[in-house]
């Protein structure tokens, strides 16, 4: 099977980004005239800052020894606030790249998230990046990765993701070393939902890893988590744009819409099957999050409290890590007290564009 699924994991501001750029620039999935930097970074914040918050799938086609292979990038966060993002892409893939600065070094977020793909008996490559700076310390920084993460060092592969020096390299390496999706000759369908997002048209929109079997447009399909029922109204992949197709096979990933409107129907995590196969065990997913920061949202106008329960339904549906249960105040009134991963809101400036993004139901 021509198909690779990999994310690229590291710690904040070491590359993945523009790596990701690279790829996409040498493999000309979109074209020049669209093309720009952070093509992946899609959110406001994100542009901004230079960070990635949000995963992002891409597929990219490349041809290598006149064999074309399908290549399903998922772009990763690398702040250690997005964990719970990083641990959901890695469940829709079977290999990643570790990304090292070699102006920084291994980082504490680098050991956590390799941890991260060594639980989940992904392929690792390690790569250091930005060799090109008069900062790099290439050969200090590979002893570091082969004394503290035990790599052998002619297993570390060289880059600089600004100007592509050993990108193409790179590409060869994933397509020799990580492993084709497990194809168990099952034609039942399984499909993991590593990620969902909401569109005020479409309705939720489910991104999946096809496990076993075949999806089609048109096909009846069973939710096990939620026990619904539902219609696949589109299909296709990730380019990064949806692009519409008639089947998803075993291997691939991209996205199904259904037109679910009630969001409670869908949760991320959950195994699609189709209706004959609905008794089937459902497959593993990941850990579910834990809060450790809490705090209290309440509408100004009271008669509000049914859209900040639907913008919090809407929010939930992009960041799973989110948990929320309704509670009530003597002053403030009906509210809902809401958990999150991390202590980004208290310490990031940009806490009232997070906020207004749940007022708004983004």
């Amino acid at each position: 099977m021509n198909v690779r699924n990999f994310s690229i994991i590291a710690h904040i501001d070491h590359g993945k980004s523009t790596l990701a750029d690279r790829f996409i620039e040498l493999t000309k999935t979109i074209s020049d005239r669209n093309l720009k930097d952070q093509v992946l970074d899609t959110m406001d914040l994100e542009r901004e800052r230079g960070i990635t918050i949000k995963a992002q799938t891409i597929q990219l086609n490349y041809l290598s020894n006149g064999n074309e292979y399908v290549l399903n990038l998922i772009d990763t966060p690398g702040h250690v606030d997005f964990t719970y993002e990083v641990s959901r892409s890695l469940a829709a893939c079977e290999g990643a790249l570790l990304l090292i600065d070699a102006t920084q070094g291994v980082q504490a977020q680098t050991i956590s998230t390799v941890y991260q793909a060594f639980d989940q008996n992904l392929q690792i490559i390690p790569v250091i990046n930005k060799i090109d700076s008069p900062l790099a310390e290439t050969e200090k920084i590979i002893q570091e990765v082969t004394d503290i993460l035990g790599f052998d060092e002619e297993e570390i592969l060289k880059v600089s993701a600004k100007d592509g020096t050993g990108v193409k390299e790179l590409l060869e390496e994933i397509i020799k070393k990580i492993p084709p999706p497990n194809n168990d000759n099952s034609n039942n369908l399984k499909a993991l939902i590593f990620d969902s997002k909401y569109d005020s048209y479409k309705g939720a929109i489910a991104y999946v890893k096809i496990v076993s079997g075949e999806v089609t447009k048109g096909q009846k399909i069973y939710f096990k988590n939620t026990k619904s029922q539902q219609e696949a109204l589109d299909i296709g992949y990730l380019k990064p744009n949806e692009v519409s197709s008639s089947i998803l096979s075993t291997g691939y990933v991209g996205y199904i819409e259904t037109g679910i409107k009630n969001l409670k129907d869908i949760k991320v995590g959950d195994t699609i099957t189709s209706i004959d196969n609905k008794d089937d065990s459902p497959l593993l997913g990941y850990k579910e999050s834990v809060p450790t920061v809490y705090t209290g949202l309440y509408p100004v106008d009271s008669d509000k409290y049914q859209d900040l329960r639907d913008a919090l339904d809407k929010l939930y549906l992009n960041d799973p890590s989110l948990v929320y249960e309704p509670e009530t105040s003597a002053a403030l009134g009906f509210g809902y007290r809401c958990g999150f991963l991390g202590m980004w809101f208290s310490r990031n400036a940009s806490y009232g564009d997070y906020s207004r993004k749940v007022r708004k139901g983004v």
